[in-house]
């Protein structure tokens, strides 16, 4: 129900057409009049989540709508500002309305805490990461390339990794030995103040102790207060055998120290394998392209190949072989990651055409290919028949 359109003639018209001006408090949520607590609180979340000047900074209209959003769900969230305000709309809270803008102060602490539940790290929740100014090490990457023959058998490599570690002079607190941090008194060992801006209470983060809710007054001399000081490390890392190119290994606590003797970070080893001269890698799977020459393929024969065991493997080819046959080794691939099983060498055929040849070869040539047939070419002499015959039917 919208409010009367006629006021009391005592010089208050002015001041409750500037009422009437204001949007309306559903219209500003998005919801009916007959909306529930439940869709209220939704709408209020998403709209809160949308406009809030942290995710629009320096954006007036936001910050204006954001403060429109807070002011209507303030009011439509308790049943008597909303009962009120359903029969007498913005003119119930003027002057002696019982809690018009002026009013809002006694409900601002549930009207924050609304806030926290709803923004949760961005608005205070990053508390729980806090422990007494401690602070989690970052991670760190490092790249190893290794070769197709280390990825089979797998190895224990040496890597040395500068980073940060944890400085012995004060253990990690930051403070001179014999000292220790003192709670930060602006914050008061929170890490992070609350600023009013208009009908909102916000959290940031503190400028004095810049959340760590902690202060060092004497720093350690070795440190600077840190807590952690840079050195190079060496490292062992097993590398598995049949580890696949883009594989990552984590190592749990040996990224950088934490800051102030906090957790240490992880340290991430990223794999890739250079190419081989000869194999290519299809996951468990190797194929090795062999060339041969032209009258080994027609006539059949046979020859030897290394595989990645070390052991030689003996290749027979069929009489009339043709370009990009493969032959199948079972067993001779790569090892699965963990496991007793092997993926399979395949061997493809390349044929080799014979080049530079002597006078009594193309004589010979010459004289086979007078000799030949369809039957010696089948795969050619159809293709050029089945492609007459397909143009002569698109002649008809």
């Amino acid at each position: 129900m919208h409010p009367p359109s006629t006021h009391p003639a005592d010089g208050t018209t002015k001041r409750t057409t500037r009422y009437m001006a204001k949007p309306d408090f559903y219209e500003t949520l998005g919801v009916s009049r007959s909306a529930d607590e439940k869709e209220l609180k939704s709408a209020f979340r998403k709209l809160a989540m949308k406009y809030h000047p942290d995710r629009n900074p320096g954006d007036a209209e936001a910050e204006r709508k954001f403060k429109e959003i807070g002011e209507a769900y303030e009011f439509l969230k308790d049943p008597q500002k909303r009962a009120a305000y359903d029969r007498f709309g913005h003119a119930a809270f003027e002057q002696g309305g019982g809690g018009g803008p002026g009013g809002m102060g006694g409900g601002m602490g549930g009207f924050s805490d609304i806030f926290e539940d709803i923004f949760g790290e961005m608005m205070g929740g990053g508390r729980s990461r806090r422990s007494g100014g401690r602070e989690r090490g970052a991670d760190l990457r490092y790249n190893m390339e290794i070769s197709l023959e280390e990825a089979f058998s797998g190895k224990t490599a040496q890597i040395r990794v500068p980073t940060s570690i944890t400085c012995d002079e004060c253990s990690g607190s930051g403070a001179r030995p014999g000292s220790k941090p003192t709670t930060c008194a602006t914050c008061g060992g929170n890490g992070r103040v609350r600023a009013a801006q208009g009908f909102f209470s916000i959290e940031r983060t503190c400028p004095t102790c810049h959340g760590r809710g902690q202060t060092i007054s004497d720093p350690c001399p070795k440190c600077a207060g840190q807590g952690r000081v840079v050195e190079e490390r060496s490292l062992s890392v097993n590398i598995p055998a049949g580890i696949e190119d883009g594989t990552r290994i984590r190592l749990a606590g040996e990224g950088e120290a934490g800051l102030r003797g906090g957790p240490s970070g992880d340290l991430y080893i990223f794999l890739s394998v250079k190419p081989h001269a000869f194999f290519q890698r299809e996951g468990a799977d190797l194929f090795c392209t062999v060339p041969i020459s032209m009258t080994t393929a027609a006539l059949g024969g046979k020859f030897e190949i290394s595989t990645m065991d070390g052991t030689k493997s003996r290749v027979t080819v069929p009489e009339g072989t043709q370009q990009g046959r493969e032959m199948r080794l079972r067993g001779k691939g790569m090892p699965l990651l963990r496991s007793s099983q092997f993926g399979d060498l395949y061997v493809r055929i390349a044929i080799e055409t014979p080049q530079n040849l002597t006078k009594r070869q193309r004589e010979l040539l010459t004289e086979f290919q007078a000799l030949s047939s369809n039957e010696n070419n089948p795969e050619s002499s159809g293709f050029f028949s089945r492609m007459k015959g397909f143009f002569d039917t698109l002649t008809d």
